[in-house]
């Protein structure tokens, strides 16, 4: 009854089969991975998705998690269930009225016996007892017709003692069922253990990528929050200018209002006082009779025209300051802008890599410079010693190598000539045309060749559907994930293409330079790590 308690909760509602590979949904139910994918398949074009168990809604395609323990746990209970069926699917031989499982089998009666037949069955040496077994005709010499004892381990075959002295077996080495057995198990079980240790790694992994893959859902609504928060704070900033600005302006608008009425008031008395001493000055100079003219009262004194020098100054003054003041609007729209460059460039933050080139790795016609930065192709032989980390190419790799986390690092390329950039296997040859990054399945790498991109890996080249005009390239891995990208360093930063693996050995940056261009000469490519 438990047993089919225990079956009942491993059933997949989908197929109502024992769970296979089965993922969890963010309710906390269960479906095999191949029949929530058709499930979710139907459902892509509706827009919505619902839990075919409790119907519940996501508005995005669900995220499926493995269940590792439940995986464990199904795998189980079908391994115990197989034995147990092989067990009780065996019944006794003598018993034909009705079946009773059998106990035993006895090989020699080639019988299969109940607990009563086995009691009154022979006990001589020669009636061999096994488990039960619905094949017993395999334990019986097909030659001799007599049991299976011994092991021929030239031949890996199972013999009877007739088998051992004579036949094509004489003289061979021979050892007992149990002897061999246990040697064969010896063999399985240090099998077992290494096959339990990688499933263990795996099983790290697979944590560590759902751990990572857990955070990454996070990250997106972190982000957004994060810049929303600037972009609310960008608005802010920019309504406190409107108000400024328009607070400036009206305080300007109404000490104009109250200003200018006056001057002009002002202006139009002095404008009426100049028309009276021009009339006055012309009847002055029309009078004939000098004693007249000269006991008239002077009109030009300097006194006043120092007055009416400081009303103009006022005057003037007064149009400057209604002048709007934009040193406010400069300075925060300055401020802005360098808040919305924080912005683009934090979205992605990552630590770049410091990368050293090894020299001891380095082809005889490249030259390190000494900062061990940059790789550049060159025509003289540089005669370094033969060794069995040097490339006969025109390679090199880094010193320090790559074995978990995430890490970047940008290139800088010269516009002409040939080159590859990507990353390598410690175990890449170091000879031939296999030994090129990409012409094997230890490398991935970056290509330009004759004003042509593209990516390879394996010797299998993916041309670059659009064109490339940057001279600056990043190069992104994510070991645990297993992808190496490559970008475009341009604005905004491009994607090029990703590589998708499953990395099993430490991984190296791999340079390689070289100055042919369709069988011409031309300028020595160079290819430099950016600090």
């Amino acid at each position: 009854m438990a047993s089919a308690d225990l079956r009942d909760e491993l059933l997949c509602s989908i197929c109502s089969s024992i769970f296979k590979d089965p993922v969890m949904l963010r309710c906390g139910h269960n479906f095999c991975r191949v029949c929530i994918d058709r499930v979710l398949v139907t459902q892509d074009g509706s827009g919505v998705y619902s839990c075919p168990e409790c119907r519940e809604d996501f508005h995005e395609r669900p995220a499926l998690m493995r269940n590792i323990n439940l995986y464990n746990v199904a795998e189980q209970f079908v391994v115990i269930k197989q034995e147990q069926e092989e067990i009780t699917g065996i019944y006794c031989t003598y018993c034909v009225d009705s079946p009773v499982p059998a106990v035993r089998s006895c090989l020699l009666c080639e019988a299969s016996l109940c607990e009563k037949h086995l009691r009154v069955h022979s006990k001589s040496p020669e009636h061999v007892l096994s488990d039960p077994s619905m094949s017993l005709e395999k334990r019986i010499c097909s030659v001799h017709k007599k049991i299976l004892e011994y092991y021929c381990t030239k031949d890996a075959a199972c013999l009877c003692v007739s088998c051992t002295l004579a036949g094509e077996h004489r003289g061979h080495r021979v050892e007992t069922l149990s002897e061999a057995s246990e040697k064969k198990k010896k063999k399985l079980r240090n099998v077992l253990q290494k096959l339990i240790t990688k499933k263990e790694e795996t099983e790290e992994r697979v944590q560590s990528l759902e751990k990572r893959w857990r955070k990454d859902q996070e990250k997106p609504a972190i982000e957004a929050e994060r810049v929303t928060a600037l972009c609310t704070d960008i608005r802010r900033r920019v309504d406190d200018l409107q108000k400024k600005v328009l607070s400036e302006i009206s305080r300007q608008e109404k000490e104009e209002s109250l200003s200018l009425p006056a001057l002009i008031h002002q202006l139009e008395i002095k404008k009426n006082e100049l028309s009276w001493k021009m009339r006055h000055i012309e009847r002055l100079c029309n009078m004939t009779d000098p004693l007249a003219i000269l006991q008239e009262p002077d009109l030009c004194d300097p006194k006043k025209e120092e007055d009416d020098e400081d009303t103009g100054r006022r005057d003037k003054q007064l149009h400057d300051e209604y002048d709007l003041d934009v040193a406010v609007i400069s300075h925060t729209l300055h401020t802005l802008r360098e808040v919305i460059t924080v912005v683009r460039r934090g979205i992605y933050v990552e630590d770049r890599a410091d990368i050293l080139l090894d020299v001891n790795t380095a082809g005889n016609y490249i030259i390190i410079s000494d900062d061990l930065k940059t790789a550049t192709w060159i025509q003289r032989n540089q005669h370094r010693p033969e060794t069995a980390d040097r490339f006969q190419c025109n390679q090199v790799i880094s010193r320090r190598a790559f074995t978990s986390g995430q890490h970047y690092w940008d290139v800088k390329s010269r516009r002409l000539g040939n080159w590859r950039v990507g990353m390598c296997y410690p175990s890449i040859d170091r000879r031939g045309g296999q030994s090129y990054i990409g012409n094997n399945n230890k490398s991935w790498g970056l290509l330009r060749c004759n004003d042509q991109y593209s990516v390879i890996h394996n010797s299998k080249e993916i041309r670059l559907p659009h064109s490339v005009s940057s001279d600056k390239y990043r190069i992104c891995l994510d070991y645990e994930a297993g992808q190496l990208s490559f970008y475009e360093l341009c604005d905004p930063m491009r994607h090029l293409h990703t590589f998708i693996a499953f990395f099993s050995e430490p991984l190296y940056v791999a340079l390689c330079v070289n100055n042919i261009v369709a069988g011409v000469n031309i300028e020595a490519s160079v290819l430099k790590i950016c600090p």
